[in-house]
């Protein structure tokens, strides 16, 4: 008598409807993460998200596990945002400047500092994403500069504290009411990127592994 081999399961896909209840309670974070800072009670997140708690946790277990995801999320959006910029119109500059003004779009600058305090900066989907995008913003880099579209004293890191810094409002001001300023100042910085330089800078370029190291 012979014993039937037992044939292996597929993993079910995710339904339409969970994965669009995923999608807004990482885009209802994203929002109160910029607004009111990492610590928001996940009850409002699920409020804002119109879905219940038990939504929210069963998708995410700990707020570790969200904060990631909302970071994550954000860095594969801009990642992807440089390399479509690059295929639609195979400049690297305007697929940078796309990068840093999308950049700015999301509020990265908000959410840079949870990845230093609020969970496991080391996470390895936080790793790969983030590799994703240095090196996306390495190839579009070295590729403007071969190109004479860029100064050959500015990293990627440059770019990144530059981002970092002009999307963030002054302190003590609504987050929301400077948003007329940021892509104009944003584009200033832009230009005085391009090749010829104007001035020399001081100090090295800037690398991600000396933000890293600060």
């Amino acid at each position: 008598m012979q014993t039937a081999t037992p044939t292996s399961r597929k993993a079910p896909r995710p339904r339409a409807d969970a994965l669009r209840n995923r999608e807004r309670i990482v885009t209802a974070a994203r929002e109160m993460f910029v607004e009111h800072g990492p610590e928001v009670p996940l009850d409002e997140i699920a409020r804002r998200a119109g879905v219940g708690n038990a939504t929210v946790y069963r998708n995410f277990p700990d707020r570790d596990a969200l904060v990631r995801e909302v970071v994550c999320s954000v860095l594969d959006r801009t990642g992807a945002a440089a390399e479509r910029a690059l295929t639609e119109t195979g400049d690297a500059f305007e697929a940078l400047e796309r990068f840093a003004h999308i950049s700015a779009d999301e509020r990265i600058s908000a959410l840079c500092p949870m990845v230093a305090s609020t969970f496991d900066k080391n996470h390895p989907d936080l790793e790969a994403a983030r590799e994703r995008v240095e090196r996306i913003l390495e190839t579009l880099m070295n590729r403007a500069k071969a190109a004479g579209q860029l100064r050959a004293d500015v990293g990627v890191g440059d770019l990144m504290v530059a981002v970092a810094q002009l999307s963030r409002p002054p302190a003590g001001t609504p987050c929301f009411s400077a948003d007329r300023f940021v892509h104009r100042h944003l584009q200033l910085f832009l230009d005085g990127l391009r090749a010829p330089a104007r001035s020399a800078l001081p100090g090295a370029a800037v690398t991600m592994e000396d933000l890293r190291q600060a």
